[in-house]
């Protein structure tokens, strides 16, 4: 799987999970606010992602995601 869809992915599935508008998740945007997740939420995102692209998210490297950016690249390094 390419970045390019990865990137196009992540968009359409947490944009329809979290009920949020494509255009504001880009790259440099924070999840958690963009999400606008509480606490609960990143067990469902984690959910999700591990779901849609067969990874595992350990909850302890949750921390390093913040942005869209960051969970393309650990997406990306571990499929």
């Amino acid at each position: 799987m390419t970045r390019e869809e990865i990137v196009e992915k992540v968009i359409v599935t947490l944009s329809e999970e979290f009920n949020v508008e494509k255009e504001l998740i880009t790259p440099d945007a924070y999840i958690y606010e963009t999400l606008q997740m509480d606490s609960l939420d990143i067990t469902d995102l984690t959910a999700v992602v591990q779901f849609t692209f067969r990874v595992k998210i350990p909850i302890t490297d949750m921390p390093r995601i913040r942005t869209f950016s960051d969970l393309y690249d650990y997406i990306e390094s571990h499929i």
